[in-house]
């Protein structure tokens, strides 16, 4: 409808958040499955009803640090991108752990403590991987790694998508393909059964020079048409990541002049059909985009 509204407000309660003068409070990439939204901030996991989000579970553990993505599975489990601890878990909704795989390989903990309150901790950067999306196909678990740019199966670790273009997130399974975004502005779709990524230019689909944003967000209408998410860079954004802004659009452009934003783009025909603003509703950083109708909702 072009339409935008601001739904809920949630600030996290001071007992899981980092001990800071200002801790980063904010969702990052949700699942809805149904009328059910499964969503978390950098140390929760928040399930809320739909239409009236209303809150249903919240479970918050000691070792989640960075979480970007929470995902239910068949099982009745949830599955948690742990991102500050470079792990994927799948946890119990009463908070036990039941499996948990280090996205690096090697012992599960890897240079971290079973001891520690990693919510109380600021940040652990520099993440070795910064696994940022969990998906699951042919009975698989997947991670989506950022610094690798693959996507790797966690429980068959010869099972690689090379993506290699750009650092990506996301990782959205129609049948036997898997679609991501990159940074600096591409999709990315894989097939399961391995080879080279068919790989679609959002830069080239776009009027103008300028840069697009930090591309992030995506929801496949059909093969043809996705819906990508762009957030405006910050300066301290653009600094880290200098090195694709110039390559994509030089040093001349102004990274920060475009907008956060939803964009459909017709992947078949290479263009930008639409996009939205988000940022009269105070949105400024998109992690993940869904369904507002239920019947269009699924996982």
């Amino acid at each position: 409808s072009g339409s935008c509204r601001h739904c809920k407000h949630y600030v996290s309660p001071p007992e899981v958040v980092a001990d800071d003068p200002h801790p980063a409070i904010l969702f990052k990439a949700a699942t809805r499955t149904g009328d059910l939204l499964y969503t978390c901030t950098q140390t929760e996991i928040l399930v809320w009803q739909l239409p009236g989000f209303e809150l249903r579970h919240h479970l918050s553990l000691p070792a989640f640090n960075d979480v970007h993505h929470v995902r239910p599975t068949a099982r009745g489990t949830l599955l948690v991108a742990n991102t500050g601890l470079d792990m994927v878990m799948e946890v119990s909704f009463e908070g036990e752990t039941l499996r948990r795989w280090n996205v690096l390989g090697g012992e599960e903990w890897g240079r971290f403590s079973p001891e520690a309150d990693y919510r109380r901790v600021l940040t652990t950067k520099p993440h070795g991987s910064h696994p940022n999306f969990v998906f699951e196909a042919e009975g698989e678990v997947w991670a989506t790694r950022f610094e690798q740019r693959d996507a790797l199966c966690l429980t068959d670790r010869d099972r690689r998508l090379e993506i290699g273009v750009e650092k990506p997130h996301d990782g959205i399974v129609q049948g036997s393909e898997v679609f991501f975004t990159t940074v600096d502005g591409h999709v990315a779709i894989c097939d399961l059964a391995g080879g080279a990524p068919e790989i679609h230019d959002l830069q080239a689909m776009t009027p103008g020079e300028r840069a697009l944003g930090w591309c992030r967000g995506l929801w496949v209408l059909d093969r043809r048409t996705v819906l990508v998410g762009f957030s405006r860079l910050r300066p301290t954004r653009a600094r880290e990541n200098l090195r694709w802004l110039r390559h994509r659009v030089g040093l001349r452009s102004n990274p920060g002049n475009r907008p956060t934003r939803v964009a459909l783009y017709n992947l078949a025909e290479g263009r930008l059909v639409e996009e939205w603003t988000v940022e009269q509703e105070g949105l400024n950083v998109l992690f993940s985009i869904h369904p507002a109708a239920l019947e269009a909702a699924g996982s």
